[in-house]
């Protein structure tokens, strides 16, 4: 029997590859002849990288800015002519405090840094996973080190920071990396918020970040005026579904680069090559950290479920917790589910020793195959 491994992270206790490898030794448990293949996925956030990296990406990393201005050492990946980066590498909300400051101060600039590092290597296919950020500047900080410039009423260069885009009235374009114009890049995604208002950047993430109701009311007015700048300069409307991704990421971007907004699933199946892993396999066995009605809409557990089930493979689930029912993954071709939890009897329990109940788990699920 021939059994892709397809997971994605499971969120603060197992990246994607090691999920991967639990899983196998619960494979092995059960089918100790089969043929195992791992493909750890990502649904184009956290977890992109390891993806490519797993595909055959090779690793680089740079010191750029951080969030708050200090220094961070950041990994990225390339292969030939294409790049991949995570925001959260350079950028992510891990790097500083999530205070009110931070908030209003965070920056992307650190994300333009590998930007221009990924087109000194020659990358003319920039894929940029969007997802754990420390920022609402709307990419701002990214196209700034990469050359443009955001300029108060007196002709000044606004601070960094989401907090600062209020102060923005002109953009200067002139000193904008002329090779952005030639390159590709791909925004990744896994939500559709918009840019600004009750479904906007600030006020859905920002306080994850550290904002309270005032700064969160700050930053989206900015993000109002940023819009509304870029608007009369450019005549392009940035306020966008997707667009509210990673502290308003793409919006700047859709205006002064050549980029698009994609699925970040589809995106990471593409960079792996699922569609030829599905081709050599008999089962397919995906999973993540929690499994519930959020993981319906897209996530990389039942994208991976529903190109196998297209192809008529059985699918198998395994997650820390399961929290949607049998007839809902049924939909989506999914013949066995078990959960860490329920093995370990405690989700504590499961996330002390994840990998060893991720691996029970996954014999349990293949014993009612």
């Amino acid at each position: 029997m021939r059994i892709l491994i397809a997971p994605d992270k499971f969120k603060g206790t197992l990246t994607a590859a090691e999920a991967a490898a639990a899983m196998a030794e619960g494979v092995l448990r059960v089918y100790p002849e089969a043929t195992v293949t791992t493909l750890p996925m990502a649904d184009g956030g956290e977890g992109t990288l390891e993806a490519a990296l797993a595909a055959g990406y090779e690793e680089r990393l740079n010191a750029v800015v951080g969030p708050i201005l200090k220094p961070v050492g950041a990994a990225w990946a390339i292969k030939g002519t294409t790049a991949v980066i995570e925001t959260a590498q350079a950028s992510g909300y891990l790097l500083c405090e999530p205070t009110r400051e931070n908030a209003l101060r965070a920056h992307s600039y650190g994300c333009g840094q590998l930007i221009a590092a990924a087109l000194d290597a020659g990358a003319t296919d920039i894929i940029l996973g969007l997802g754990g950020s420390a920022m609402s500047d709307a990419g701002t900080g990214a196209l700034r080190a990469l050359g443009l410039q955001l300029l108060d009423v007196r002709g000044n260069l606004v601070p960094l920071g989401g907090g600062s885009l209020g102060e923005v009235a002109t953009i200067d374009a002139t000193g904008l990396d002329p090779r952005l114009a030639a390159a590709r890049i791909r925004l990744a995604v896994d939500v559709d918020n918009v840019l600004c208002g009750p479904n906007g950047a600030a006020y859905v993430f920002a306080p994850q970040k550290g904002a309270d109701p005032q700064a969160v009311e700050m930053l989206d007015a900015g993000l109002r005026n940023l819009a509304s700048v870029i608007r009369s300069a450019t005549g392009t409307e940035i306020d966008v579904p997707g667009a509210g991704a990673a502290g308003g990421f793409p919006s700047s971007f859709l205006a002064y680069a050549r980029a698009d907004i994609e699925g970040g699933f589809a995106l990471v199946a593409e960079l792996t090559s699922l569609a030829g892993a599905l081709a050599q396999a008999d089962l397919v066995i995906t999973g993540e950290g929690s499994l519930d009605v959020q993981s319906l809409s897209g996530k990389a557990p039942i994208g991976v479920a529903d190109a196998a089930n297209a192809r008529g493979l059985p699918v198998v689930v395994v997650a820390g917790r399961i929290e949607v029912t049998p007839a809902q993954l049924a939909e989506h071709g999914v013949v066995a589910a078990a959960s860490a939890a329920e093995v370990a009897r405690s989700g504590e329990e499961a996330q002390l020793h994840a990998a060893r109940y991720v691996a029970l788990a996954t014999a349990e699920a293949l014993n009612g195959v």
